[in-house]
């Protein structure tokens, strides 16, 4: 009866927040297809900056995810100032953030060569890149605001303020990149401004319901614009550091793949992008189940209810594991067909089914590693579970990925083979360490 109790509650405050993920990734979904009529060469610029882009974007997003940890927490404890600085001081780190992430931007899109890519590439992928690091800056801001309301139990409203960011984001795409409405056709460039100009108007939409939402006047900042209190941000920095490295390490894998498909030609690239974008798409609706169970195993860590943790970490495995089989089995039959959807060139749509046949194979172990590690985080526990992602991904994931794509000659379907092994070492290490966690007698 606790595990179904417990499964409601999850799920309650999960349903926004795995459909409020997915809008998210809709943004990528529409630049990829529309990116994709353009042809080849322009698919693999695209597939080429996001591998750029999505490490330092990712870094940013784990060392926000503090914000739920502590939010929740004071919740919990029914400390509203403490709510108030978690989300004043994130807001701050957000932005910061952002702006130095285009600063080092900026200098790495002087030398694009150094990652050996094909020069038409290259070429393409340099203003694109640009421009979607501007972009980060509003929406790690919009993020952080995010965090704040989702781990106050308000997730609805958020997730209509980012969809209506993706419904301007394809809108602004059909203008800028094809020149409908007597605009110029920016081509690829349009997507990245399409991008920006959504991202911006999510973080003013946030910022006006935040400040006027009822029920909330105790738990967000009276005044924005205060000198920050340096020990809130380390207390911020103290989870989200190590979580963003953590993430990172998986993160930075998988771009890391997508520069390696560049060995292997456009064709390759464009195919990888595909994968990647509807793999990414399945692993929306997990991490938005685990953004809420590192809400509610924080909001229960800071009330003091220890015997709920349990029930929490085991209705997450049976929601996460559940999600994941149906996942698995979507993309091993609708594979092929999925990707026909984003590009007409018959190479590219049989490699990327293949690789999706891959992603399928490793959906239950993601969807369950990342739920582990959402909860470790909302238990204050980052530390170690950074080291064993980057173990995962880089002492396994990649050197095996290497080894089948250049030792067996497996070429690009052996780097995606190396990404799940990675997937699978981290399930295997993760979850055993939260169930330990939650033992009442170390607790």
């Amino acid at each position: 009866m606790n595990l179904l109790h417990e499964s409601r509650l999850t799920l309650r405050l999960a349903v926004p927040l795995m459909i409020g993920q997915l809008s998210q990734m809709l943004m990528g979904v529409v630049d990829t297809l529309m990116v994709g009529h353009l042809g080849v060469a322009d698919l693999a610029a695209l597939t080429f900056a996001n591998s750029l882009f999505y490490v330092p974007f990712v870094f940013g997003i784990g060392l926000l995810t503090g914000i739920s940890v502590f939010t929740s927490s004071s919740r919990g404890a029914n400390d509203p100032a403490g709510a108030r600085g978690s989300c004043r001081h994130g807001l701050y780190l957000a932005l910061a953030l952002g702006l130095v992430l285009f600063a080092i931007a900026w200098l790495i899109s002087m030398r694009l060569e150094i990652f050996q890519q094909p020069a038409e590439v290259s070429q393409r992928a340099k203003s694109f890149f640009l421009i979607l690091m501007a972009s980060a800056i509003p929406a790690l801001g919009s993020i952080s605001l995010k965090n704040h309301a989702d781990a106050l139990g308000r997730a609805w409203p958020p997730f209509w303020i980012f969809l209506g960011g993706v419904g301007l984001n394809a809108a602004l795409n059909w203008v800028l990149i094809y020149g409908n409405l007597g605009c110029p056709a920016l081509g690829l460039n349009g997507a990245a401004w399409g991008t920006f100009m959504a991202r911006v108007a999510i973080l003013m939409a946030m910022l006006f319901w935040l400040t006027r939402a009822n029920g909330l006047r105790d738990w967000v900042p009276h005044h924005w614009l205060r000198a920050p209190d340096f020990k809130d941000l380390r207390r911020l920095l103290s989870v989200g550091f190590p979580a963003s490295l953590q993430m990172i390490s998986e993160v930075s894998a998988f771009s890391l793949a997508g520069l390696i498909m560049g060995r292997f030609g456009p064709a390759a690239m464009a195919s990888h992008q595909i994968a990647i974008t509807l793999a990414a798409t399945a692993f929306m609706v997990p991490l938005g189940l685990s953004m809420a169970l590192t809400v509610r195993i924080g909001e229960a860590d800071g009330a003091g209810e220890i015997a709920r943790l349990r029930p929490i970490v085991a209705s997450g495995w049976l929601l996460g594991g559940g999600y994941g089989l149906v996942a698995a089995s979507t993309l091993l039959v609708f594979g092929r067909f999925l990707a026909s959807l984003f590009i007409h060139a018959p190479d590219v749509i049989e490699l990327a089914g293949s690789m999706l046949m891959i992603v399928g194979v490793f959906q239950l172990c993601d969807c369950l590693q990342v739920a582990s590690a959402s909860m470790l985080r909302g238990l204050s526990d980052a530390r170690i579970p950074a080291v064993m992602g980057f173990v995962s991904y880089w002492l396994v994931g990649l050197p095996v990925a290497a080894g089948l794509a250049f030792g067996l000659k497996l070429g690009a379907l052996g780097v995606w083979w190396g990404l799940a092994a990675g997937l699978g070492v981290a399930c295997l290490t993760l979850s055993p360490r939260l169930w330990k966690r939650t033992r009442h007698a170390n607790r």
